[in-house]
Parts: structure tokens; sequence; C-alpha cells
């Protein structure tokens, strides 16, 4: 499946000195629609994602509206289902809220019409917190897309940055990463070996530099070489939010110099299996550096995909991309309507 597509008005980028050349495809917006072949290529990534999910407390939602009439007292168990699954307490009353209000004011009665209405209600939930695409998927993509990472330790991060780094590069992107976590030796190596998985450049200095210096440097190679991204990976220590304000600050202010509206994407990558604990991190984060997007890794190995929800309701912040498996490839751009049918198998 598609990451991005490059704009019709765009130049192909060149590649090992050759002169740029005019790209012929595509020609209209048509041809930046993702085809029916992704269509459901994301959809069953999705689904193997949430299939954990999906036997838990989900699950249960089928024998909840077996029944011709939804009683008065499914609606307990219903609420026991949402906070089951993780979408937290406050989230699982809002839900259950709305839906009973449009029971209400509809006048509705049969199971099978308050399950539908259920679904569009969790549609509704996710859609509300993208009120627009990523910079990647816009009209106005700069001509260097500058991508901001952050999380922490062992979130999924380094693997989520060379997944993304190969899907823009399976697209025809020109990718190049900083390994700005110089904090830990380990970070840059193993950036350095999912860089060679994907056949995508890592820039990097020894243990300890600073890292807006390799950010500094990355950026240099981006613009000399017309690079298409940048990816910049970040220390992921939460000891106090002090340090990691400052030198997200510090590398901001970096790419700031030649890039004033960058970087045009900061996702955080949250560990799906934390649960309610992932949410206190995107808190965390999202007061220090004003997150634009989640990243939810490893959705594939939890029951706990129930946090999405949570996520949308209490932070106001779109899942861009879902963890769907170990490899390269299996990382699937998050669609709210496929989310929410994979997740009650009612597609």
């Amino acid at each position: 499946m598609r990451f991005w597509r490059r704009h019709p008005a765009e130049e192909q980028r060149p590649e090992d000195g050759d002169e740029a050349v005019a790209l012929t495809a595509p020609q209209s917006a048509e041809d930046l629609e993702p085809t029916p072949e992704e269509v459901a290529e994301v959809h069953a990534q999705t689904e193997r994602a949430l299939e954990r999910t999906r036997r838990g407390f989900f699950g249960r939602l089928g024998g909840l509206f077996e029944r011709a009439d939804f009683d008065d007292d499914l609606w307990d168990e219903l609420e026991e289902i949402l906070v089951g699954a993780d979408t937290g307490l406050a989230t699982a009353e809002q839900i259950l809220a709305d839906l009973r209000k449009r029971v209400k004011d509809e006048g509705v009665k049969q199971s099978a019409r308050v399950r539908e209405i259920l679904r569009e209600e969790l549609v509704a939930l996710l859609e509300a917190s993208a009120p627009r695409p990523p910079a990647w998927a816009r009209a106005d993509t700069p001509p260097l897309l500058i991508i901001l990472v952050v999380g922490v330790n062992g979130a999924g991060k380094t693997t989520t940055i060379a997944k993304l780094a190969h899907g823009f590069r399976s697209d025809g992107a020109t990718v190049l990463r900083a390994a700005a976590d110089t904090f830990r030796a380990a970070a840059v190596d193993q950036l350095k070996v999912w860089g060679e998985r994907a056949g995508v450049r890592v820039v990097a200095h020894r243990p300890g530099a600073d890292p807006g210096a390799v950010v500094f440097d990355t950026l240099s190679a981006a613009e000399n070489g017309r690079a298409d991204f940048v990816i910049v990976d970040t220390a992921g220590r939460l000891h106090t939010k002090t340090n990691l304000m400052e030198e997200l600050r510090k590398i901001n202010r970096v790419i700031q110099r030649n890039h004033p509206e960058a970087p045009h994407e900061t996702l955080l990558v949250l560990d799906a299996t934390t649960g309610q604990n992932g949410l206190a991190q995107a808190r965390t984060f999202t007061d220090a550096v004003g997150v634009s997007g989640i990243v939810l890794a490893k959705l594939d190995g939890t029951a706990k995909g129930g946090i999405a929800f949570a996520i949308a309701h209490d932070l106001r912040i779109p899942v861009r991309f879902i963890g769907t498996g170990e490899r390269l490839e299996d990382l699937a751009p998050f669609d709210p309507h496929d989310f929410v049918d994979a997740l009650l198998d009612w597609s």
C-alpha cells in the first residue's frame, strides 16, 4: 500500500547524480487516491492487528446484540465491555451517553439498529480527532517534509521509524533519517541496522554528540540531495520533562532556521500493549512538544486496542499508523472505518 503519492506538479527527485525529470503520473486527483487493492491490503492488516482485541472484550459484543430488542439491562454490560478493552472509563461513559441520546431521540429499540448506531458513534469519535490529513497526504506538501518522532525507550520508536522510511521509500521518495538519540549508543546502532534493511541512509554522530548537530547535518544532506523526507529519531528518556523539552526545543530551533514551518509532523510512538499507561505518556509528550499524530506500535500483540478511542476522546490527537507485525511492511495507515469494522467484525 502507499503512504505517500507525489503530486502532479512535483518533479521526481534525482538519484545518483541524475538530473531531475518531470513525473508523468499521477495526472489527476483520482490518481492520488488509494487503489482498491491498497484499500483491501490496509483492511487485511488492520484485521490482523486487532485479532486479539476482537477475541477479547470486544468479542462479547456479538452476544450482546443477539436479542431482537436492546433491553435496558444491557447498558451496564456494554459499558463493562468498553472499559475492559481499555477505552477508559471517561471515554466509555461519553460513548454510552452519545449512544443513549441517539437511541432515545430516534426511538430505537431494535438491537440491530442500536448496534449500527454504536458503530457510527465509534467511527465519529475517531474521525473527530483528525480534521485534516497528515502533512504527507495534503496538496500543500512541502518539498522537504520533516517528521519528528518521539516516544519512550522500548515503545518501538526506532522500528517504527524504519517502517515509515521503508514505506515512503517504496512510494518513490528519497528519505534520510537523523539518529538524534545520541544518549544511547544502542539506539544509533539499531537505527543503522534498520536503515540497511530499509535501504535508507542514516546520518549519525558518535554516542553522546549534540543531537542538534546531527539534525543540522541531516538537513544539509537532505537539501543538497533534494530529499523528500527527513525523519528525526529523538531520545526517549522521560526522567524529567524539563530535560525532554529543552532537548526537543533545541532540535526544533535547528530545524526552523531554514524551515520555519517545520517539523511538519511530530509523531508519538506508543506501545499499544501498555494500554492506559500509554495514555499517560501521550499526555506528557503532548504537553511538552505538541504531538500532531500517534503511531500505535505493537497493536497486534495486545487485546487493548480500545486505547485508540481513549486517545481520540481525551487528547484529540489522530492515530496516523498502527503497527501490525515485526516486518518492515507491517505498518498500516489508520482508517477509522476499517478500524471499527475490524474491531467489531461487522463488516
